[in-house]
């Protein structure tokens, strides 16, 4: 663990200027803790609290000081409450963008929640083969998906029209992120949520509803100033992912927390 310090004692603590705020999951069940990313130097730079709380919110701007708070332009969350109210109250100046990543995998809960009411509502053996095995294939954007999987929901969607415009609901909202001027973004978001009337997709209808509640943190990544790389969190994500694993059963959560700080800090 030396090492390690020494690691990051050398990469030294400089001001953020935008951060990216994420929870992990340290167990089964809800037990928490927050990593905080710098993501201008791409690297994490925070690791703790208890659990994803208001109070552990507070803990990391405790940490950072009220001088570097002041330095803040921008803060990339999910649409958690807690990440929101504290960073508001904290950082006022700083700009919220909430995470593309985290608002997809809302996205793609509401489409499985399609799935799954189509799969209940269909007593026959017959229709409910169309749908059985097509989650990833939902789930994945069309141009991801290799021919087997493009022909098999060409397939299902021939003979369930409601997944169907689900599907296409799903892949047409990923243009959100194309707009550079908010009031164009607005109005695509507009018209996508026109769309869904009379289709009968109430987990959609909520989905929009929720974009609408969160709309200013979404529209912020119009403006040029808070183009980041919001891929580096989800990497990030996944790299601490594989440390966890490697780290099964190991009760030392200081030697974690400091794999996970110097896991993007280059080898002395």
């Amino acid at each position: 663990m030396q090492y390690m310090r020494e690691q990051l004692r050398r990469a030294g603590n400089p001001a953020p200027v935008a951060i990216g705020i994420d929870e992990v999951s340290m167990r089964k069940g809800q037990t928490y803790r927050i990593v905080v990313s710098d993501l201008k130097r791409k690297r994490p730079i925070w690791f703790g609290g208890s659990d994803r709380s208001t109070a552990s919110m507070t803990e990391f701007y405790r940490t950072l000081g009220s001088k570097r708070c002041r330095k803040l332009k921008l803060a990339v969350m999910d649409m958690w409450e807690p990440f929101y109210t504290v960073t508001r109250r904290e950082a006022s100046q700083a700009a919220i963008l909430y995470d593309k990543f985290h608002v997809l995998q809302h996205l793609g809960d509401a489409l499985d929640e399609v799935r799954r009411s189509e799969y209940a509502r269909i007593t026959s053996q017959r229709g409910r083969s169309f749908i059985k095995g097509q989650r990833y294939n939902l789930l994945t954007r069309r141009a991801h998906l290799k021919l087997k999987g493009r022909a098999a929901l060409k397939l299902l969607f021939q003979v369930n029209r409601r997944l169907y415009v689900a599907y296409m609901l799903k892949e047409s909202f990923e243009q959100l992120w194309d707009y550079r001027q908010e009031g164009w973004a607005l109005k695509f978001f507009l018209n996508w949520w026109d769309a869904l009337r009379w289709q009968r997709l109430p987990s959609f209808e909520k989905f929009a509803q929720m974009i609408w509640r969160h709309w200013d943190g979404i529209a912020a990544y119009c403006r040029p100033e808070n183009k980041v790389s919001l891929g580096f969190v989800e990497g990030l994500n996944n790299k601490i992912r594989v440390l966890q694993r490697r780290a099964y059963g190991l009760r030392d959560e200081e030697y974690l927390r400091l794999k996970i700080l110097t896991c993007m800090l280059p080898e002395i």
